[in-house]
């Protein structure tokens, strides 16, 4: 079996939600300039890179990243091959075998443009009624591989609210380019943050 880590390198320069604070990172101290040791800074906002959206993240009082239950995160799933797709909705959905994957992935023609430094408002998304497909079927964790599941600028944020309010983990920026689709083991880790709305994550996923 092949491991594949679709995380994201957190770098300065990389792609961001608009409005979203830009990674940054910068020396604090430096061996080459007489320190014993190095250690840099770092700045980034809860949903930089590959990153989880918890309930918390538009729900009040919702679950926060901490109190994401460890059975939701690591666990058996499939990657879904969407390319060729405008949006994802309940027709796509419907055309796949879900029978048994709570971890759904989502591979779209958004691949190269995630790697792309330039945002694309354009990018594919899930649509509401794929997001009521996707609760029903009992679906745990839905991942896609640019930086919002939901189409840009969506009123109201629906998808995020359907999926969310259902206890579905969002995993948005998976760079899943080089990953086959078909069923795999998802090993989504995110930094335990208290209280937090989202956090950068880890994600490998083997196929």
């Amino acid at each position: 079996m092949t491991l594949h880590d679709v995380t994201l390198t957190l770098e300065e320069g990389m792609l961001t939600f608009p409005g979203d604070p830009p990674f940054e990172i910068g020396s604090v101290l430096l061996v080459d300039e007489g320190d014993k040791f190095n250690i840099s800074r770092i700045c980034l906002g809860s949903h930089t890179g590959t990153h989880v959206d918890p309930p918390s993240h538009y729900l009040p009082g919702g679950t926060t990243v901490d109190e994401i239950p460890l059975e939701v995160l690591v666990g058996p799933g499939v990657v879904l091959d969407m390319r060729g797709k405008r949006f994802i909705d309940r027709q796509a959905l419907d055309a796949c075998d879900l029978t048994g994957y709570a971890r759904v992935l989502l591979k779209t023609d958004n691949g190269p443009r995630l790697l792309d430094k330039t945002f694309r408002k354009d990018y594919v998304h899930l649509t509401e009624d794929g997001a009521r497909c996707l609760v029903e079927r009992g679906v745990l964790l839905v991942g896609i591989d640019y930086l919002s599941i939901e189409k840009y600028e969506n009123s109201g944020a629906p998808v995020h609210h359907i999926l969310l309010s259902a206890g579905i983990l969002v995993v948005e920026g998976l760079n899943l380019l080089d990953v086959p689709s078909g069923p795999c083991e998802v090993y989504c880790l995110p930094l335990k943050v208290r209280n937090g709305d989202g956090a950068p994550a880890r994600v490998l996923v083997r196929v």
